[in-house]
Order: structure tokens, then sequence, then C-alpha cells
């Protein structure tokens, strides 16, 4: 499974390393955004941009971005890197060059020993969707029974955030995305342990958003009951939802997206939804 081109800045590091969190649960971080009409990145994300940009400092495994330019468009535009961000010419490029109304972002911080390499960086991308995850789970082969053989067979990476892309994938060929984002989910939390369950979905109709966390895990005893919240804001003429850490994502106006719960934020006419799922 691999992304697409994104308007000449695909930039795929092809550097191979491992992640150095040897004993550290990963943690990464996710931000995305809906508006009224295409704009550039860096105007659509505003104040956000930057303070997004500099929890790479920490989140630093490598970046993607998956947008979508407007009515019409075949599918997601795909750009990775698996460096830092902050760090990174190209991730300005395409914050400053790419036009969308409807993007997601992920900074990864990889899981301990898995390669930081761009198979195993999000979004990760198939059938017109992309689909990135800010948590992790154990076994990481813990959903590849209930995932479609064919598409199993076609991961292009090593990591259990992929598979739960490939799990969501199985399910949307009978249910809509936020059944088959809570179903995965629940999958998840009946065969495996897991820190959080937090993901963006990008669709040709929508972005979704779901959250979840297990209070108990490592990481979130270590980083506080707040670590894993994602938050959301629409404003009129764009909808934001961010992970924790973003200052300007934690002032007034700003909702918490509950728990086992799925945000839908629609493209067409910025529509919000929240699921009880």
């Amino acid at each position: 499974m691999r992304g697409g081109g994104c308007a000449g800045l695909l930039g795929i590091g092809m550097i191979r390393r491992t992640s150095p969190h040897s004993t550290v649960a990963p943690m990464c971080r996710l931000l995305g955004v809906v508006t009224r009409t295409p704009l550039l990145l860096t105007t659509a994300l505003g104040d956000l941009a930057a303070p997004f940009t500099e929890l790479s400092r920490e989140h630093g495994d490598g970046w993607g971005i998956a947008a979508r330019p407007g009515d019409g468009d075949a599918g997601p535009l795909i750009v990775k890197g698996t460096g830092r961000a902050s760090d990174d010419e190209l991730w300005d490029r395409a914050l400053g060059g790419t036009l969308a109304d409807a993007a997601l972002l992920h900074l990864r911080m990889a899981s301990p020993g898995l390669p930081v390499v761009a198979e195993n960086t999000h979004p990760f991308a198939a059938d017109g969707l992309a689909f990135a995850h800010n948590g992790f789970f154990s076994p990481y082969d813990a959903l590849d029974e209930l995932i479609d053989p064919g598409l199993l067979a076609g991961a292009g990476g090593s990591t259990d955030s992929e598979r739960y892309f490939l799990r969501v994938l199985t399910l949307l060929r009978d249910k809509g995305p936020v059944d088959a984002l809570a179903q995965a989910a629940e999958d998840i939390r009946a065969r495996s342990s897991f820190a959080s369950l937090n993901c963006l979905l990008l669709t040709g109709q929508a972005l979704y958003a779901y959250s979840d966390e297990d209070p108990e895990s490592e990481v979130s005893r270590r980083r506080g009951p707040d670590f894993f919240r994602l938050r959301y804001r629409a404003d009129g003429e764009r909808v934001v939802v961010a992970s924790s850490g973003v200052p300007a994502a934690e002032g007034e106006g700003w909702g918490v997206l509950p728990y086992r719960e799925v945000l839908e934020i629609r493209r067409a006419d910025l529509g919000v939804r929240r699921w009880m799922v």
C-alpha cells in the first residue's frame, strides 16, 4: 500500500533507521482541517501551523500530509518525509504550496524498534482514502485474521497503525465510515492492549476523527489524562481537529471529542456531527 504523488511535492525520504525510543512507548500527533473553499495549507491552518511543526522536535520520526484539492478531485495528494518536520524543507514547501479544502497531517514517534522508513510513515492511503493514527496496540498483528487477505498481502509496512487502516478498509465494504471506525476500534480493544486509538480518516465526502485511550497504559500514566485528547473548533470558514500539545488548540472555542465518539466534518457544507458509537 503506497501513498500517491503530491503535485510535484512527493518527497519520501529513503533513509532507513530504527526508532531510538527503545523503552518509551510511541506517541504521534494529529491535525486535520476542512475549509469552505480550497486554500493553501498555511492559510487554512493559520496560527496552528507553527506550533504543530514545533511538536516534531519530540515527534521526529517522520511526517506526512494527505490533502484533497477540491470538488471532483481524484483522491488525496500525499507527501511524506522520514525526518523531523521542523528540519525538512519539503514540509515547509508542502504547507506553503498545497491547495486543499481538506487535509490531515501527522507527526510520528515510532514504536520501539520499528524502522523509520516511508512504508511505516503515516498517512496510509488506498481506494481514495487516507488514514493516520496516534497511539499503538500490541501485538501489532492482532487484527490480521479480520483483514481481507488481499489487503493484508498488499501492506507496505510493518506497523500496527497500517493494520488498523486495513481493518477499516475491510469494514468499509459493508459499512459506512462511522461504523467502520467504531468496529475497528472495538476489534482492537477485544484483541490487544493499547494506549490510544485516536485516528483521522479522510474520504471524498468528509474528514472523520475517532478518539479513545486506555488510561492505564504506560503513556497515559506518564503523560497525564490530557495527552490523548482530541479537540475541535468550527469558526464558519473552517473546522479543525487537533491533538493536545498545540497551545493555539487549547483555548476558548475548542471542544473536546469524547472518547468512543466519531467526529464527522463534511466537505460539502462544513457540517459537523458527533456520533456516539
